[in-house]
């Protein structure tokens, strides 16, 4: 047990990584704007520009994975976060911070799709939705921890010192989980399905005896090989298999339902939401603790249930609590009914519900549904859709909060909820207790 914990750690330190790059930049946007005068257009642009770099790790993850295993992927892009850090870190002009982080978003888009293909393909069935459940308390954990260091750093500096250096500090010290990354992916085993995907049985079946025992292990290798064809090699006319089809069609629904919830615009527009939403600027430290304790608990919550309710349950429940608190937050700021932190205790328990079902367990299940044979790619193309998703909701926030208001993005929010609990409940299969091979089976007997 203890070695399986272990190497889904390490793997799931992606999701850390993942979590501190998406509120990094947030500490020293404002430095680096005062530092190169550009305009507003040119500030969402170095936001978003890791985003597009992530996208496009996202797409190359697959087949990349496929090619050279999971294992040396993950270390690929710990290496390119590190490279960005260091070259953002001391950037001589806004172009090259841009360009470094779109290699950081390489890297990072790569370890968003693989630490959980990886975590899946390690797993024993009966605690895989614990242990892929890390992945998503990772982020939260990157993303509180990068808000105290960046409050650390700039808080009470001189503004000519956060100007000059201080924003080179805060995406410099990026570098460090990415390092730490690196050196814990060294010890850890090459994926045993893909080992057997490659024709290399025994050393899959020395890392399943590892995992499993000996007898298991023998099982497990020839349940593996049963679900694949070694006379065929893997193209992309895998994908007009009915059943890879009707698996992707979940897949990126699910993916794309967990960012139109709303949960980023929490994350990138934090200070905004919480202004609007009652909270004075002096409760920003208290709004941020908050965040992260909720973050927290929730993974926590979803680590202990996702074994034991199942998948399904717990997105559902999870949607119904989601929708309710964004409901409340709507009509509080719809009749401006904000009392000092109440309308900003609806979010944050919003935020909880999430870190205990949307947020871990569609990763979850994005590692378990897709076929031995096409899994790495058909991670990949459901994790480029929410990666698009994230974009489109956080471009589209801002605009409907200026042209209409803050209830009415709550409220599309809260409409997006329950439209992914009647999807759950009438389209995604339960995968609790089953093994992945078992999971391909599903498909066939849906179409």
């Amino acid at each position: 047990m203890g070695f399986i914990i272990f190497i889904c750690v390490a793997a799931a330190f992606g999701g850390l990584l993942y979590g501190y790059d998406s509120a990094l930049i947030s500490g020293a946007i404002n430095s680096i704007q005062a530092k190169f005068q550009f305009g507003s257009a040119m500030v969402g642009f170095v936001v978003s520009s890791i985003l597009i770099g992530g996208a496009v790790g996202v797409l190359i993850s697959g087949s990349f994975s496929d090619w050279i295993g999971r294992k040396k992927v993950l270390a690929i892009s710990a290496i390119l976060f590190v490279i960005s850090s260091v070259v953002q870190a001391s950037a001589p002009s806004v172009t090259i911070i841009i360009l470094a982080r779109l290699v950081g978003g390489l890297g990072i888009g790569m370890a968003s799709v693989l630490s959980v293909t990886y975590i899946s393909e390690v797993a024993p069935a009966h605690i895989r939705g614990r242990l892929s459940s890390i992945y998503q308390l990772a982020c939260g954990v990157g993303i509180i921890t990068v808000y105290f260091v960046n409050a650390g750093i700039m808080n009470g500096a001189d503004t000519s010192w956060k100007i000059d250096s201080g924003w080179r500090l805060v995406l410099g010290l990026g570098g460090i989980p990415a390092l730490i990354y690196l050196l814990v992916l060294l010890p850890i085993p090459e994926s045993p399905r893909w080992l057997v995907i490659k024709g290399r049985i025994e050393e899959a079946r020395d890392v399943l005896e590892k995992i499993s025992g000996t007898d298991e292990a023998n099982k497990e290798v020839q349940a593996i090989k049963n679900s694949l064809n070694f006379n065929e090699k893997n193209s992309w006319s895998d994908f007009k298999s009915p059943q890879i089809k009707k698996a992707l069609k979940v897949g990126i629904i699910l993916a794309v339902l967990q960012q139109l919830v709303g949960i980023n615009v929490i994350i990138y527009y934090a200070p905004q939401v919480f202004l609007v939403a009652g909270a004075g600027a002096n409760l920003g430290t208290v709004t941020i603790s908050l965040i992260g304790i909720s973050g927290t608990l929730g993974g926590v919550c979803s680590m202990w249930l996702v074994d034991k309710l199942g998948r399904k349950k717990l997105l559902m429940i999870g949607s119904l609590g989601m929708a309710f608190m964004q409901v409340l937050v709507g009509i509080s700021l719809h009749f401006n009914l904000n009392l000092g932190m109440l309308t900003s205790m609806f979010i944050i328990i919003y935020l909880f519900m999430f870190n205990v079902s949307m947020g871990p367990v569609v990763w979850v299940i994005l590692g378990e549904i897709f076929p031995n044979k096409v899994r790495g790619r058909a991670m990949a193309i459901a994790t480029f859709f929410m990666w698009v998703a994230n974009w489109l909701v956080s471009q589209l926030f801002p605009i409907i909060v200026a042209n209409f208001s803050a209830a009415i993005a709550f409220a599309v929010f809260g409409v997006m909820c329950i439209v992914s609990f009647f999807y759950v409940w009438k389209s995604v299969p339960e995968t609790k207790d089953k093994s992945l091979e078992e999971i391909e089976c599903i498909w066939s007997d849906a179409v």
